[in-house]
Protein backbone atom coordinates (compact mmCIF):
# COMPACT_ATOMS: atom_id res chain seq x y z
CA UNK A 1 0.00 0.00 0.00
CA UNK A 2 1.16 3.51 -0.84
CA UNK A 3 -0.71 6.57 0.33
CA UNK A 4 -0.38 10.31 0.93
CA UNK A 5 -2.32 13.02 2.72
CA UNK A 6 -3.40 16.09 0.78
CA UNK A 7 -5.68 19.09 0.81
CA UNK A 8 -8.50 19.62 -1.65
CA UNK A 9 -11.32 22.17 -1.54
CA UNK A 10 -10.28 23.17 1.96
CA UNK A 11 -10.42 19.63 3.35
CA UNK A 12 -7.73 17.11 4.21
CA UNK A 13 -7.86 13.63 2.68
CA UNK A 14 -5.81 10.47 2.58
CA UNK A 15 -5.30 9.24 -0.96
CA UNK A 16 -4.08 5.94 -2.37
CA UNK A 17 -1.13 6.47 -4.69
CA UNK A 18 -0.63 4.37 -7.80
CA UNK A 19 1.51 4.64 -10.90
CA UNK A 20 -0.18 6.06 -13.99
CA UNK A 21 1.95 6.32 -17.14
CA UNK A 22 5.05 6.26 -14.99
CA UNK A 23 3.87 9.01 -12.62
CA UNK A 24 2.75 8.60 -9.01
CA UNK A 25 -0.89 9.71 -8.96
CA UNK A 26 -3.77 9.81 -6.49
CA UNK A 27 -6.64 7.71 -7.89
CA UNK A 28 -8.77 7.04 -4.82
CA UNK A 29 -9.61 8.90 -1.62
CA UNK A 30 -9.66 6.88 1.59
CA UNK A 31 -12.94 7.08 3.48
CA UNK A 32 -11.46 5.36 6.54
CA UNK A 33 -8.17 5.84 8.37
CA UNK A 34 -5.20 4.08 6.69
CA UNK A 35 -4.27 2.50 10.04
CA UNK A 36 -7.34 0.29 9.66
CA UNK A 37 -5.92 -1.31 6.55
CA UNK A 38 -2.94 -2.97 8.28
CA UNK A 39 -1.51 -3.57 4.82
CA UNK A 40 -4.78 -4.79 3.28
CA UNK A 41 -6.02 -2.20 0.76
CA UNK A 42 -9.19 -4.19 0.12
CA UNK A 43 -10.33 -3.59 3.70
CA UNK A 44 -10.45 0.17 3.11
CA UNK A 45 -13.46 2.10 1.91
CA UNK A 46 -12.45 4.37 -0.95
CA UNK A 47 -13.93 6.73 -3.51
CA UNK A 48 -12.51 7.15 -6.98
CA UNK A 49 -11.46 10.60 -8.17
CA UNK A 50 -10.03 12.00 -11.36
CA UNK A 51 -6.31 11.09 -11.39
CA UNK A 52 -4.23 13.74 -9.63
CA UNK A 53 -0.46 13.65 -10.11
CA UNK A 54 1.28 13.51 -6.75
CA UNK A 55 3.62 16.34 -7.73
CA UNK A 56 0.62 18.57 -8.44
CA UNK A 57 -1.26 17.80 -5.22
CA UNK A 58 -1.28 20.14 -2.19
CA UNK A 59 0.45 17.63 0.04
CA UNK A 60 0.20 17.59 3.83
CA UNK A 61 2.37 15.63 6.28
CA UNK A 62 1.30 12.01 5.63
CA UNK A 63 0.88 11.28 9.35
CA UNK A 64 -1.21 12.62 12.25
CA UNK A 65 0.71 11.15 15.18
CA UNK A 66 0.00 11.40 18.88
CA UNK A 67 3.79 11.53 19.27
CA UNK A 68 7.01 11.55 17.26
CA UNK A 69 9.72 9.38 18.81
CA UNK A 70 13.25 9.82 17.46
CA UNK A 71 16.41 7.74 17.76
CA UNK A 72 19.68 9.58 18.29
CA UNK A 73 23.10 8.43 17.10
CA UNK A 74 21.94 5.27 15.33
CA UNK A 75 24.84 5.37 12.85
CA UNK A 76 28.40 4.99 14.17
CA UNK A 77 29.85 7.54 11.75
CA UNK A 78 27.27 10.16 12.76
CA UNK A 79 28.06 9.70 16.46
CA UNK A 80 31.76 10.07 15.63
CA UNK A 81 31.34 13.23 13.57
CA UNK A 82 29.64 14.96 16.51
CA UNK A 83 32.29 13.69 18.94
CA UNK A 84 29.94 11.37 20.83
CA UNK A 85 30.37 7.79 22.01
CA UNK A 86 28.30 5.07 20.36
CA UNK A 87 25.28 4.48 22.62
CA UNK A 88 24.90 1.11 24.32
CA UNK A 89 21.11 1.20 24.00
CA UNK A 90 18.73 3.26 21.83
CA UNK A 91 18.78 6.96 22.66
CA UNK A 92 15.23 8.34 22.61
CA UNK A 93 13.92 11.88 22.29
CA UNK A 94 10.67 13.52 21.19
CA UNK A 95 9.64 16.01 18.57
CA UNK A 96 6.16 17.50 19.11
CA UNK A 97 3.47 16.93 16.46
CA UNK A 98 3.37 20.74 16.09
CA UNK A 99 6.82 20.54 14.47
CA UNK A 100 5.44 18.63 11.46
CA UNK A 101 5.84 20.31 8.07
CA UNK A 102 4.49 19.18 4.69
CA UNK A 103 6.55 18.60 1.56
CA UNK A 104 7.29 21.98 0.02
CA UNK A 105 6.68 23.81 3.30
CA UNK A 106 9.27 26.33 4.45
CA UNK A 107 11.55 25.45 7.37
CA UNK A 108 11.93 28.55 9.54
CA UNK A 109 15.26 29.17 11.26
CA UNK A 110 14.52 30.74 14.67
CA UNK A 111 16.25 33.99 15.54
CA UNK A 112 17.69 32.55 18.75
CA UNK A 113 19.71 29.90 16.89
CA UNK A 114 22.93 30.60 15.02
CA UNK A 115 23.27 27.11 13.54
CA UNK A 116 20.52 24.88 12.17
CA UNK A 117 21.28 21.48 10.65
CA UNK A 118 19.46 19.06 8.35
CA UNK A 119 19.21 15.39 9.36
CA UNK A 120 17.70 13.08 6.74
CA UNK A 121 16.12 9.93 8.13
CA UNK A 122 13.83 6.98 7.46
CA UNK A 123 10.50 7.37 9.26
CA UNK A 124 8.34 4.47 10.44
CA UNK A 125 4.55 4.79 10.81
CA UNK A 126 2.86 2.60 13.42
CA UNK A 127 -0.11 0.48 12.31
CA UNK A 128 -1.60 -0.75 15.59
CA UNK A 129 -1.27 -0.31 19.33
CA UNK A 130 2.14 -1.53 20.38
CA UNK A 131 3.04 -2.18 24.03
CA UNK A 132 5.71 -4.32 25.69
CA UNK A 133 6.63 -6.43 22.67
CA UNK A 134 8.18 -9.78 23.49
CA UNK A 135 11.73 -10.63 22.41
CA UNK A 136 10.47 -13.23 19.92
CA UNK A 137 7.51 -11.20 18.62
CA UNK A 138 7.56 -10.14 14.97
CA UNK A 139 7.46 -6.34 14.77
CA UNK A 140 6.40 -6.16 11.10
CA UNK A 141 2.62 -6.37 11.77
CA UNK A 142 2.97 -3.20 13.86
CA UNK A 143 4.43 -1.21 10.94
CA UNK A 144 2.02 0.50 8.57
CA UNK A 145 4.73 1.87 6.31
CA UNK A 146 7.70 4.16 5.85
CA UNK A 147 8.27 7.79 4.94
CA UNK A 148 11.03 10.42 4.68
CA UNK A 149 11.79 12.64 7.68
CA UNK A 150 14.07 15.64 8.17
CA UNK A 151 14.98 15.84 11.87
CA UNK A 152 15.87 19.51 11.59
CA UNK A 153 17.92 20.68 14.58
CA UNK A 154 19.14 23.90 16.18
CA UNK A 155 22.60 22.48 16.79
CA UNK A 156 23.89 25.29 18.99
CA UNK A 157 20.88 24.97 21.27
CA UNK A 158 21.26 21.19 21.37
CA UNK A 159 24.86 21.61 22.55
CA UNK A 160 23.82 24.24 25.09
CA UNK A 161 20.85 22.46 26.65
CA UNK A 162 21.05 19.37 28.86
CA UNK A 163 18.19 17.81 26.87
CA UNK A 164 17.06 18.27 23.27
CA UNK A 165 13.42 19.34 23.41
CA UNK A 166 14.04 22.96 22.48
CA UNK A 167 16.64 22.23 19.79
CA UNK A 168 14.42 19.66 18.07
CA UNK A 169 10.96 21.01 18.76
CA UNK A 170 10.48 24.29 16.92
CA UNK A 171 7.52 24.60 14.57
CA UNK A 172 8.52 23.43 11.03
CA UNK A 173 11.42 21.31 12.40
CA UNK A 174 9.94 17.96 11.30
CA UNK A 175 9.28 17.88 7.55
CA UNK A 176 7.76 14.51 6.58
CA UNK A 177 6.55 12.90 3.35
CA UNK A 178 5.84 12.90 0.52
CA UNK A 179 4.00 9.58 1.06
CA UNK A 180 3.91 6.41 3.12
CA UNK A 181 4.65 3.00 1.60
CA UNK A 182 4.93 -0.51 2.97
CA UNK A 183 7.13 -1.64 0.10
CA UNK A 184 10.50 -1.37 1.88
CA UNK A 185 12.70 -3.73 3.87
CA UNK A 186 14.98 -1.72 6.21
CA UNK A 187 16.59 -4.95 7.44
CA UNK A 188 17.79 -5.75 3.92
CA UNK A 189 18.98 -2.16 3.46
CA UNK A 190 17.39 1.07 2.27
CA UNK A 191 19.39 4.03 0.95
CA UNK A 192 18.88 7.38 2.71
CA UNK A 193 20.31 10.56 1.15
CA UNK A 194 20.17 14.29 1.80
CA UNK A 195 20.94 16.99 -0.74
CA UNK A 196 21.37 20.70 -0.11
CA UNK A 197 20.94 22.90 -3.17
CA UNK A 198 21.32 19.78 -5.31
CA UNK A 199 24.58 18.58 -3.74
CA UNK A 200 24.69 15.26 -1.85
CA UNK A 201 25.57 15.83 1.81
CA UNK A 202 24.42 12.55 3.37
CA UNK A 203 24.35 9.04 1.95
CA UNK A 204 23.73 6.11 4.26
CA UNK A 205 21.99 2.77 4.40
CA UNK A 206 19.73 1.26 7.04
CA UNK A 207 21.93 -1.84 7.00
CA UNK A 208 24.33 0.29 9.04
CA UNK A 209 21.91 0.95 11.90
CA UNK A 210 23.52 0.37 15.29
CA UNK A 211 20.10 -0.76 16.53
CA UNK A 212 17.96 -2.60 13.99
CA UNK A 213 14.34 -1.62 13.61
CA UNK A 214 13.00 -4.57 15.61
CA UNK A 215 15.31 -3.64 18.51
CA UNK A 216 14.10 -0.03 18.33
CA UNK A 217 10.40 -0.90 18.37
CA UNK A 218 10.74 -3.38 21.21
CA UNK A 219 12.76 -0.88 23.24
CA UNK A 220 10.26 1.97 22.76
CA UNK A 221 7.26 -0.28 23.43
CA UNK A 222 8.68 -1.17 26.84
CA UNK A 223 8.75 2.52 27.75
CA UNK A 224 5.49 3.76 26.24
CA UNK A 225 2.53 2.55 24.21
CA UNK A 226 2.85 3.34 20.52
CA UNK A 227 -0.49 4.28 18.97
CA UNK A 228 -1.68 3.86 15.36
CA UNK A 229 -0.25 6.70 13.29
CA UNK A 230 2.68 7.43 15.60
CA UNK A 231 5.92 8.31 13.82
CA UNK A 232 9.34 6.86 14.62
CA UNK A 233 12.40 8.62 13.16
CA UNK A 234 15.23 6.08 13.05
CA UNK A 235 18.42 8.16 13.08
CA UNK A 236 20.57 10.01 10.58
CA UNK A 237 23.74 9.01 8.69
CA UNK A 238 26.98 10.97 8.82
CA UNK A 239 27.24 14.23 6.90
CA UNK A 240 24.96 16.52 8.89
CA UNK A 241 25.70 20.19 8.45
CA UNK A 242 24.33 23.72 8.64
CA UNK A 243 21.94 25.42 6.27
CA UNK A 244 20.97 29.06 5.88
CA UNK A 245 17.98 30.99 4.65
CA UNK A 246 17.59 30.47 0.91
CA UNK A 247 18.90 26.90 0.91
CA UNK A 248 16.78 23.95 -0.23
CA UNK A 249 16.99 20.58 1.54
CA UNK A 250 15.95 17.33 -0.14
CA UNK A 251 15.72 14.08 1.81
CA UNK A 252 15.29 10.99 -0.34
CA UNK A 253 14.67 7.39 0.65
CA UNK A 254 14.82 4.83 -2.12
CA UNK A 255 11.35 3.45 -2.77
CA UNK A 256 9.57 6.44 -1.20
CA UNK A 257 10.59 9.54 -3.11
CA UNK A 258 11.95 12.99 -2.29
CA UNK A 259 10.98 15.29 0.58
CA UNK A 260 11.88 18.81 -0.56
CA UNK A 261 11.74 21.90 1.69
CA UNK A 262 13.15 25.41 1.34
CA UNK A 263 14.76 27.11 4.35
CA UNK A 264 14.13 30.71 5.42
CA UNK A 265 15.15 32.93 8.31
CA UNK A 266 12.39 33.77 10.76
CA UNK A 267 11.08 37.28 10.18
Amino acid sequence: MKYCRFQRDGQAYYGLVESVAGRDSILRILLTSPERAEGDVESLRTRRIEPLALEEAALLPPVEPSKIVCIGRNYREHAAELGHEVPKEPLLFFKPPSSLLPPGGTILRPKISERTDYEGELGVVIARSCHKLADDEDVRPYILGYTCVNDFTARDLQNKDSQWTRAKGFDTFCPAGPLVTDGLDPWAGVQVETRVNGQVRQSGNTRDFIFALDVILRYISRVMTLNPGDLISTGTPQGVGPVSGGDVVEVSVKGIGVLRNPVADEA
